[in-house]
């Protein structure tokens, strides 16, 4: 099978690969499509640590091709998911109070197990989430990562209807965390971007304020129009972004930190205690998140923005991520 694997030099090679036989509780995947992410970047320029050999992704939809012993879960047939989250231990105080994603012993696709970048894929059963009728693979696989990861965010920021609620960066996953506050919380959102395209997309998804950060001081305009957001989600990967987004909180309002940026924020504490203002960092979805978020992008609440290409393609697109060149998802067309 043809697969995508992280090379030397902060490249990523095309090659065939076999995958070994089933495990018990495993099951085979014939891949369709899998979603290219910033993370896939990380982990190919090797940020958090050299992963040469390793099969990228972690936004896959593929249909069951085969069950392990023991798999009652999944029946072949099915369309499952390949996500970031790929298996806790089961077993842990995370695992058993509904934080499964934050494991201490967590296995995570196309990081330390191998990934959907590929023709075939191995995942444990009971941690694959099955795909409702009438969601389109390629938009699913978006919501396998980009919109779980934002839909929790959006939860986890308390956010009410009728309230503000700021998203800065709207890429890939900037563009799903307007959706979700908007069509399924009911929130007012603005958002933030020093990206004219993708402020223009903002708009056509709804959003009730815009700001280009690079001509204006975001802070002060939601400070001013609105008297400040109830609350911030940070996708984008740049500190000033959450410098910004702490500034442009109202008292008792909650920054949920995404993105990854490799610099460190700076944080008035005195404005934190005095003026009640939380942050708090979300890491991808539980499997139970990413039941919802797809139902809610199967009722058509979101609809994430994919584009399609090859596997060979893949090194393009990890450089146009970087230059900044991309609008919405760039997913990899695996089955043909």
């Amino acid at each position: 099978m043809k697969a995508a694997v992280v090379a030397q030099g902060q490249r990523v090679n095309v090659i065939e690969k076999t995958l070994r036989p089933l495990k018990h509780g495993e099951a085979l995947l014939k891949m369709q499509c899998c979603g290219v992410c910033h993370t896939d970047l990380h982990v190919k320029n090797g940020d958090f640590g050299d992963k040469t050999g390793v099969i990228l992704g972690h936004e896959g939809i593929g249909i069951v091709q085969q069950v392990g012993p023991g798999v009652t879960s999944l029946k072949p047939g099915d369309r499952a998911s390949v996500a970031w989250f790929f298996q806790g231990c089961g077993h842990c105080e995370y695992c058993n109070s509904g934080n499964e994603t934050l494991c201490r012993n967590v296995k995570n696709s196309g990081y330390t197990v191998d990934g959907a970048m590929a023709e075939e894929c191995i995942v444990v059963a009971d941690y694959s989430v099955k795909v409702p009728d009438g969601l389109d693979s390629a938009a699913a696989s978006s919501v396998t990562c980009a919109g779980v990861t934002t839909y929790k965010a959006v939860k986890v920021s308390n956010i009410r209807p009728g309230q503000w609620i700021a998203i800065y960066g709207l890429g890939g996953l900037g563009n799903l965390a307007l959706q979700y506050a908007k069509n399924v919380f009911n929130a007012r959102v603005i958002a933030v971007d020093i990206n004219d395209d993708q402020l223009q997309f903002a708009r056509e998804m709804g959003a009730d304020l815009v700001i280009n950060s690079r001509n204006e001081d975001a802070a002060k305009v939601i400070q001013e129009k609105v008297g400040g957001a109830h609350a911030a989600v940070v996708t984008a990967v740049a500190k000033v972004a959450f410098n910004s987004a702490v500034d442009a909180l109202r008292a008792g309002g909650r920054l949920v930190a995404v993105g990854l940026p490799p610099e460190a924020m700076s944080l008035d504490i005195p404005r934190l205690v005095l003026d009640g203002i939380e942050v708090v960092g979300s890491l991808v979805g539980t499997r139970q998140d990413l039941v919802e978020a797809f139902e809610f992008a199967a009722q058509g609440k979101v609809v994430p923005k994919v584009t399609l290409r090859p596997i060979e393609d893949i090194n393009e697109i990890f450089d146009e991520m970087q230059q900044g060149k991309i609008k919405g998802r760039m997913v990899i067309d695996l089955s043909h």
